[in-house]
């Protein structure tokens, strides 16, 4: 029977196949036919349709901020993901570990695991993001000194202190990779009268994404960059340039946000684990940890030193990994469901 590791994000979904490594990263995206409801394309082939589709035909992402909003849409889609993994997955159903919020209840956590059944699993475990993101970000979460992990993915940032194996404080924030990309957008719409896509905000946020300008105190970012959208008032296609400033100003918002999460998570852990965090510092994962100058903003907040993860935008995945390969008993530590 074959194992599996999926870190079903917002944006961006990863499977892991215990003795391959991950076999999959594709965008967490469904074209969906509105008359029949037909599942048109999915992944990477649906995201490059985003904005471009004719009358009938819409591409939505099933996940929201790591829960499920379109059940059939996100069976269709974990279904096909695994079959373009069939050749590293062989014959049979396989067992499932899947990441999930740290937030999310009961009915939530319910429906991840039907969708995961639906699309052919055996059976299916759920482990919190920031468990998985901190495991394979290599912090010794099994250990009695406290650790601090920030994994800020596509549609939530997952904060947790953790200690002896388990989580001893931890939060959600709402605002996250996506929540930056509208802000992108709403800044350029107010400022430029443009209005430009969701994958370009994107992009944008990936070149030249820096908040040192206007929030960590450092100086102006130097790059800039020339984006092309439509002018909301003209309706003509215009292009304009944007600079680091613009960027810092553009995400102040959900950045505070983050940092406001981060700082009420670390007033409720009991003082010995905050004493271990000011030798062990915080470790930020997620594609949000890549954005300049947020672990300097973090560490100027907080007083500790704030570092990115190895490989950040896989350490959920990679987590996954580790615990599909470990040699123990994983049934005793983990409860699979079935059908």
């Amino acid at each position: 029977m074959k194992n599996i590791g999926i870190d079903l994000g917002t944006a961006n979904t990863r499977i892991f196949l215990r003795g391959k490594g991950i076999v999959l990263r594709e965008p967490s995206a469904v074209a969906v036919s509105d008359e029949t409801e037909e599942v048109l394309a999915v992944g990477l082939d649906a995201q490059r349709m985003a904005g471009k589709t004719p009358d009938g035909v819409s591409v939505c992402r099933p996940i929201k901020s790591g829960v499920i909003a379109q059940f059939d849409a996100a069976v269709a889609m974990v279904d096909i993901f695994m079959q373009k993994s069939a050749g590293a997955l062989g014959s049979g159903h396989p067992r499932v570990m899947v990441c999930v919020p740290y937030s999310i209840n009961d009915v939530e956590r319910r429906a991840v695991e039907e969708v995961v059944l639906e699309a052919g699993a055996k059976s299916v475990a759920l482990i919190e993001s920031s468990l998985a993101s901190a495991i394979g970000a290599g912090l010794r979460v099994t250990h009695p000194k406290g650790s601090m992990i920030v994994d800020i993915g596509g549609g939530t940032t997952e904060i947790a202190v953790m200690s002896i194996g388990a989580i001893v404080a931890a939060r959600s924030v709402r605002a996250a990779g996506d929540t930056l990309d509208e802000a992108i957008s709403d800044y350029i719409r107010r400022k430029y009268n443009v209005m430009i896509s969701d994958n370009t905000a994107e992009y944008v946020k990936r070149s030249i994404g820096s908040i040192e300008s206007k929030i960590a105190g450092a100086a102006p970012a130097p790059k800039e960059m020339e984006i092309r959208g439509r002018n909301i008032i003209t309706g003509l296609p215009v292009a304009i340039r944007l600079t680091g400033a613009d960027m810092a100003e553009a995400m102040a918002e959900p950045v505070a946000q983050i940092v406001d999460g981060i700082r009420a998570t670390l007033e409720n852990i009991p003082p010995e684990l905050a004493a271990d965090l000011i030798e062990e510092g915080i470790v930020l994962s997620g594609a949000g940890a890549l954005l300049g100058g947020l672990p300097a903003l973090i560490s100027k907040v907080t007083h500790l030193k704030v570092s990115i993860a190895k490989n950040p935008t896989d350490c959920s995945v990679l987590g996954l990994g580790r615990l599909l390969e470990y040699t123990g008993d994983v049934d005793r530590i983990i409860r699979f469901r079935t059908k």
